[in-house]
């Protein structure tokens, strides 16, 4: 079993407190402005959303969770790809260990899981044990509903290639199993810089993401030189969705210092994949 490791500092640990926050972070001046309502479908292909504290993070978060709302694929799986920030284990890991959490207890995918494993990606319950970018995601989803199946995978190595061979491997294994599926990519942007400097430098990745443009997003985060801790899981995803995807939207976007004042921010963006 997988345990929290930042229940308590990133989101509260209490389930009361964690539903009340959550809450509130739909109904934030910067989230969503109401509380979902949760409907089956399968239109929704995937979900980009930030992994910081709730407090700074959550409410942009919230427009990617009111887009999961209006599409829930219930007893299918949720697949959340967030980098490596630890250094710990291999460079593409999931593990098939289930998840307890503040909202229950979350179980593993695990004929996707084998899947994967077959096609190269590790299972290492050492890349996950400490790593934050995929927990933070789990309450959202547990708070929409409790009827799916779950497939965590960290990225210590984001190269193009290997975003890209990620990608592939999830088309095919998703479409192999028949699974109802949808894929979280993790990320933030631009980490401690001017405002200003996040919103102009940002822009040129989430143009780039919302055209579904690879390549394009790694030149972008080379030419400006962003920070963005997250361009293989997003990668991994555009690569997964490009071929069934008929609309990407960048939903949100704002920065830690839209929240409070501060003089160094980090930029969030949220944004989803539809059929």
């Amino acid at each position: 079993m997988r345990h929290p490791r930042v229940a308590g500092q990133f989101y509260p640990a209490d389930p009361r407190e964690l539903k009340a926050q959550i809450e509130a972070l739909f109904l934030h001046k910067l989230g969503p402005g109401r509380l979902p309502e949760v409907k089956e479908g399968n239109r929704l292909l995937a979900i980009m959303s930030p992994h910081a504290g709730y407090m700074f993070s959550g409410p942009i978060a919230a427009h990617s969770y009111m887009a999961l709302a209006e599409s829930f694929p219930k007893g299918g799986t949720i697949i959340v790809i967030g980098p490596n920030h630890t250094g710990f284990g291999a460079p593409v890991a999931l593990t098939t260990q289930d998840w307890e959490m503040p909202f229950g207890t979350v179980r593993i995918d695990k004929e996707l899981a084998d899947m994967l494993v077959k096609g190269g990606v590790a299972d290492d319950i050492s890349a996950h044990r400490y790593e934050h970018s995929v927990e933070v995601q789990v309450p959202f989803i547990q708070y929409l509903s409790k009827d799916f199946l779950f497939l965590p995978i960290v990225m210590m190595d984001q190269s193009r290639r290997t975003a890209e061979a990620l990608g592939k491997l999830l088309r095919h294994s998703i479409d192999e199993l028949g699974r109802k599926a949808v894929i979280v990519a993790s990320t933030d942007f631009s980490h401690y810089v001017l405002k200003d400097v996040a919103y102009r430098n940002d822009a040129h990745a989430l143009k780039a993401i919302e055209s579904g443009d690879i390549k394009g997003l790694y030149n972008a985060i080379a030419k400006y030189d962003i920070s963005m801790c997250g361009y293989g899981p997003v990668s991994a995803t555009i690569q997964a969705v490009k071929d069934k995807a008929s609309e990407m939207k960048i939903l949100k976007y704002a920065t830690s210092g839209d929240v409070m004042p501060m003089k160094e921010v980090v930029g969030y963006g949220s944004g989803a994949w539809w059929k």
